[in-house]
């Protein structure tokens, strides 16, 4: 395709370049599906079941201020509430303040650096629990039992503050100021996240959803798909405990031994699927087949071509739109990340959901037949005020499991909200549900056999917030107009210059990983002398080998 001036215009651009008019060009024609009975029909409304999965946000800190009293029968917000968390007395700034309250935050970048979101961490903000050992000290430091509470203790939500001062003055080697370390405690209005307070308010927001681990990503995100992560609670190390070591059954391969679809679609410029990292052992033979771009998303959902699950990654990556905090801080200084990455994720959000919306083709997926989901894959740190609730351990035979956690207990509350045309508007679900409520319900609507594991045995199903009797026409969905994504343009590794020592450090590390993953791994002395660019050339042509189909025309 090529506009005769400035040359080719890829797929990628195109689609980008029409999204927001398309939404109002397609809107007529979805009459003419919704008149169409074989497919305006509830049994079929999760017939297609797309999940979109960001990073690191709490429900407070999302969408606590979505609602405020009075507004709807019941939600679990922060407005109205008086929430404080402690300061320590070993806090060098502002420790006569006693506490830090509860607030909004005021820029789109926010907490910065990131907060602890490994086990250690995420047990302290908890119950308020730190080993004075473990104290200003990087998670390879810690000793054992790694701040866990004693048995029975029940969570008090009050070790944000105490934690977020330690994990600074880890990560950047001093202590952090009172406006520094009182970020912890804010969190968004609707009017800075439009796209996703406008989607929770225009369907189901969930006040009580859980992810599955009180500790990091990989963990998490392998609950989601597996109701197990084999054992293991944080990302690494070992560096392979994840692509090589976690072998829990996974629910992709429940529903291709039924004869169903599934793909997962990354955000370019991703060189990788964090879910096919997570498992390897299970996915490899279908890195190749399964693994495609979200402008691939867009171009299927258009044409009714979605798999029965799709799940949708956005880019983790250098210049990330997952909604994670910032992390440049934990790699001393490389620009890893973008202006916002909530703005970025905004942005996304907003393509995905139109795609959905706009979908009308009378056969195939369509917006009659497709839940979209918004999850969180963990809070990472960040401040929520309602404590987790106990949890089934997978495995009961099975002992304990790293960091000697025996899975006994929920991470913190995150984000969910369910988009469907047989969903009312403002609807409020006060029940618990859990990350291994999308394993449920897939179960459930195509019969696709027992639990994986104790946990998605108690998990509650998506099917019954799917209520209304004549679905919604999408003329009557919410617009969305994301804000202005400010521009990332900045690279990895200086592209023309030697690498560093520490840009060696993770080139070599990248190298090592991606042979683990099965990559044709060069051999290249340490002494080589290579610039920025050829080594990032070097990493993305190795990944696009494992994943092929992650390329991409940008």
């Amino acid at each position: 395709m090529s506009d005769g001036k400035h040359g080719k215009i890829t797929r990628r651009r195109f689609t980008e370049s029409v999204g927001i008019a398309s939404v109002a060009a397609a809107l007529p024609r979805l009459a003419v599906a919704q008149s169409t009975s074989s497919i305006a029909d509830r049994k079929n409304a999760l017939d297609h079941i797309v999940v979109i999965m960001f990073e690191n946000r709490s429900f407070d800190n999302v969408i606590g201020r979505l609602y405020g009293p009075g507004e709807v029968e019941s939600f679990e917000g922060v407005i109205g509430k008086n929430l404080t968390n402690p300061i320590p007395e070993w806090a060098e700034n502002g420790a006569s303040r006693k506490s830090v309250e509860y607030s909004v935050a005021t820029n789109m970048n926010t907490p910065k650096p990131d907060p602890g979101e490994e086990y250690p961490h995420i047990n302290t903000d908890l119950f308020g629990v730190m080993d004075p050992k473990n104290r200003f000290m990087p998670l390879s430091k810690m000793v054992a039992p790694y701040n866990a509470p004693s048995p029975g203790q029940q969570p008090t939500m009050d070790g944000f503050v105490s934690d977020y001062i330690s994990a600074f003055t880890a990560e950047i080697g001093r202590q952090p100021t009172y406006e520094e370390y009182a970020q912890i405690m804010t969190g968004y209005t609707p009017t800075q996240l439009p796209v996703t307070s406008s989607l929770a308010r225009g369907f189901a927001t969930f006040d009580h959803w859980f992810c599955e681990v009180p500790s990091q990503t990989f963990t998490n995100r392998s609950f989601f798909h597996a109701a197990s992560a084999s054992g293991f609670v944080i990302n690494f190390p070992p560096a392979d405990a994840f692509p090589v070591h976690n072998t829990a059954e996974t629910i992709f391969e429940r529903l291709e031994a039924k004869g169903l679809s599934w793909r997962v679609y990354c955000d370019a410029p991703s060189p990788a699927s964090m879910t096919g990292i997570i498992h390897a052992s299970r996915l490899h033979g279908r890195f190749a087949t399964n693994f495609l771009t979200v402008a691939d998303f867009l171009e299927d959902a258009k044409n009714g071509r979605l798999p029965n699950y799709a799940f949708i990654e956005p880019n983790m990556w250098h210049g990330h739109n997952d909604m994670h905090p910032p992390i440049s801080a934990l790699l001393h200084g490389l620009p890893w990340d973008p202006p916002s990455s909530l703005l970025g994720g905004e942005a996304l959000l907003a393509k995905v959901y139109d795609a959905v919306r706009t979908s009308s083709t009378s056969s195939g997926s369509n917006y009659l037949n497709t839940l979209l989901l918004v999850a969180f894959d963990e809070a990472g740190g960040t401040y929520d005020h309602v404590a987790p609730p106990a949890a089934p351990p997978p495995d009961d035979a099975a002992p304990p499991g790293q960091m000697g956690f025996t899975f006994d207990r929920s991470g913190q509350r995150v984000p969910a909200i369910a988009i469907s045309a047989w969903i009312p508007q403002r609807r409020v679900v006060t029940e618990e549900y859990r990350h291994t409520s999308l394993i449920r319900t897939l179960r459930e609507r195509w019969s696709l056999g027992p639990p994986l594991t104790a946990r998605d045995a108690v998990a509650a199903d998506i099917a019954p917030i799917l209520s209304l009797d004549t679905p919604r026409p999408p003329e009557q969905w919410p617009d969305v107009t994301p804000q202005p994504v400010p521009p990332f343009n900045t690279a990895l590794l200086p592209p023309n210059l030697p690498l560093s020592v520490l840009g060696k450090g993770i080139f070599f590390g990248i190298l090592a990983f991606e042979k683990s993953l099965g990559a044709k791994v060069p051999e290249i002395s340490r002494d080589t002398d290579m610039t920025g660019a050829q080594a990032q050339e070097i990493i993305r042509n190795m990944s696009l080998e494992i994943f092929p189909g992650l390329r991409y025309s940008g």
